[in-house]
């Protein structure tokens, strides 16, 4: 046999024996890493889903074993096990993907729940459970991850809901909308925050997307139905728990359209050059008019009859001037000369 083709085949065989068994995992040191949260189903799964498959390497946390096991088979994800709620975990996340050497560009603070009950009625250890959860949850992994956002100067991405932005109006949603309103002003201010060391933040208000975060509610809802009893607001609750029930007993299946473009949202708010403090994504007109319209009702109800009130016409020139400095046309000046 020619030495140089022996040469080739052995060194065929050599590459051959020591590549690893997912053809992409020797080159996954050089993608952008991603930390996406509560990313077992719904809008979590879908982005963990289309950033592997667009080349970014991606840390799904859940919490479940089965669902690692199901993400670990998806090429560029490796599934972590991550309770929002319990710091030990957060801890060994941080230290796991320290290990692994490839950084860290953005964090996806995904994991929620969402449990309603009347205001006057509710148990203070359900209100609890939701912040911890929506609140401290997104507190806490921001904070741990905070080194090696900064470090690669990349992007913290924090799933709101239209919830952060209306309140009143729909019964028994006082404690949901409470929580996203802090992911709001929580988002607003870390924003100004990180700016000083080049990390950009971002929130995604999704409107009525599928997921499963109204079977998880259901499934509590059904739970606690047997020791509850409600004072003021019975028939209300009997209607929700109704719903639920019907709900569930047909499989637990929303028929809400698929979040597609919820996660077009977050990837443009992790990966382009101009990305959006607030990305309103709503799959109706309707969504979309009802917010909108209560943050306008409620600008006007803060402008309303007090010794600094603006007129109509210089609420108009607040607005354009506003509408500018998004355009990039203008810059904003607090009070300064122009």
């Amino acid at each position: 046999m020619n030495n140089k083709i022996l040469v080739v085949l052995v060194t065929a065989i050599l590459v051959t024996a020591f590549t690893p068994a997912n053809a992409s995992a020797a080159d996954d040191g050089d993608k952008q890493a991603v930390l996406i949260t509560g990313a077992s189903s719904g809008i979590g799964r879908a982005t963990a889903e289309k950033l592997a498959a667009e080349g970014y390497f991606v840390y799904a946390g859940v919490r479940k074993a089965a669902d690692i096991d199901a993400l670990n088979k998806i090429d560029g994800v490796m599934a972590i096990r991550l309770d929002v709620t319990v710091q030990k975990e957060i801890d060994e996340a941080v230290a796991l993907i320290k290990s692994e050497g490839r950084g860290l560009w953005g964090v996806v603070n995904n994991a929620g729940i969402n449990i309603i009950d009347p205001l006057i009625e509710a148990n203070e250890s359900d209100l609890d459970f939701l912040f911890d959860v929506n609140v401290y949850g997104v507190f806490r992994v921001t904070k741990a991850f905070a080194p090696l956002v900064i470090e690669s100067k990349g992007r913290i991405v924090n799933i709101s809901s239209i919830a952060g932005v209306l309140s009143g109006g729909l019964p028994a949603y006082g404690m949901y909308m409470m929580s996203k309103h802090a992911v709001e002003a929580y988002t607003d201010q870390l924003s100004f925050e990180m700016a000083a060391f080049g990390v950009k933040v971002s929130a995604v208000e999704p409107g009525n997307y599928r997921s499963d975060i109204g079977a998880s509610r259901c499934k509590r809802m059904i739970a606690a139905s047997v020791d509850r009893q409600y004072v003021y607001f019975a028939d209300v609750m009997q209607n929700y728990l109704d719903g639920c029930k019907e709900y569930i007993a047909e499989g637990g299946v929303s028929d809400d359209t698929p979040p597609d473009r919820v996660v077009d949202a977050i990837q443009h708010a992790l990966f382009s050059e101009t990305p959006k403090e607030h990305y309103l994504v709503v799959p109706e007109q309707f969504q979309a008019m009802i917010t909108i319209g209560k943050t306008i009702e409620e600008l006007l109800h803060l402008n309303q009859e007090h010794e600094h009130s603006y007129s109509r016409a210089q609420l108009i020139e607040m607005l354009d001037e506003e509408w500018a400095i998004l355009r990039g046309e203008k810059t904003r000046n607090w009070g300064g000369d122009d």
